[in-house]
């Protein structure tokens, strides 16, 4: 049995995708369908059981489960704008928490989401104290429960890997709204008739020049399941350690659907002292833990994307 927290999620449910095309079936999805839209995208996967978040809350408490042999805990609040610092910090660190306790009590590998909002104004991508300077709750939260396992990972009766993620895109996120990446809404924009909007000249980039390490969905899967079968411990970044202008993700959406032209808006000020305006994983301990697979280009995985996208518009 393998545990999916958040299963129904963007990430999640792309993780639970590609463990079925991996042969695995026997999985419990653990979520919160309050906003029952997410169901749809799990009505293709094949899945064992699903636990409310809470239940499995309750579940961890009692040490009844046997048979599980790995718990991938994607489940968080993932709302960079959330400053509810009490919801965010009982969503992302005392829930991890108790997720981390129970896999170590039955001895099975976790793996687990971190975030590169952990690096904030660090001025570096490296998964290293003096680079964690998180610019948002959610990112402090990500680096609370990060620097709790650093401190256990000598410790351990099983396997631990903490993935810092940087810009997922991808299938499967059109619940999350503002949170969907900057494909998703350039996709729509054109769609819609519009024209892609990006923000204009900010923090020494040029209009349309910012630039983050865009990774798409089934590369964080494929980075997850080999974490699980690798049987290494310790906290590693998840992206492709290119860092690519939003430009290039507006021009690739325009080409692939043949229409538009990218329109500059100011940048807004509440994102102002908040927003990273550039990212770019270092994959040094990746690599040298033994991650050797490519990953897509924005070009590339963009471009996959729209398609897919188009194909859901029919």
């Amino acid at each position: 049995m393998i545990i999916v927290t958040g299963g129904a999620g963007m990430i999640g449910s792309g993780l639970v995708h590609a463990l079925n095309a991996a042969g695995e079936c026997n999985i419990i999805v653990v979520d919160d369908l309050t906003d029952g839209i997410k169901f749809r995208n799990l009505v293709d996967a094949d899945i064992a059981d699903y636990l409310d978040r809470d239940e499995f809350l309750h579940r961890m408490t009692q040490d009844a489960d046997s048979g599980v042999r790995a718990i991938f805990h994607q489940g968080a609040c993932s709302a960079t704008t959330e400053w509810d610092g009490r919801f965010m910090m009982e969503r992302n660190f005392t829930y991890s928490k108790t997720v981390f306790e129970y896999a170590q009590r039955l001895r099975i590998p976790l793996i687990y989401a971190s975030s590169a909002a952990v690096y904030g104004g660090g001025g570096g991508f490296r998964e290293t104290p003096e680079f964690e300077r998180p610019l948002n709750v959610y990112g402090w939260s990500k680096k609370l429960f990060d620097d709790w396992v650093r401190r256990r990972l000598h410790d351990l009766t099983a396997p631990v890997v903490g993935l810092r993620y940087f810009n997922v895109y991808g299938p499967r996120e059109n619940h999350k709204g503002a949170m969907a990446s900057v494909a998703f809404h350039l996709f729509n924009q054109v769609r819609s008739g519009t024209n892609p909007k990006l923000f204009g000249a900010y923090d020494g980039y040029g209009a349309g020049e910012q630039s983050r390490d865009f990774i798409h969905v089934d590369d964080v899967a494929a980075v997850n399941i080999w974490a699980w079968r690798s049987g290494v411990s310790g906290i590693f970044n998840c992206g492709t350690g290119r860092a690519e202008p939003f430009r290039t993700v507006a021009q690739t959406v325009i080409d692939t659907l043949g229409t538009g032209a990218i329109e500059f808006i100011d940048f807004p000020d509440h994102l102002k002292g908040r927003y990273q305006s550039f990212t770019q994983a270092d994959l040094t301990q990746l690599r040298a833990a033994g991650y050797g697979k490519c990953f897509r280009t924005v070009a590339s995985g963009t471009s996959d994307y729209i398609a897919w996208l188009s194909s859901q518009a029919l």
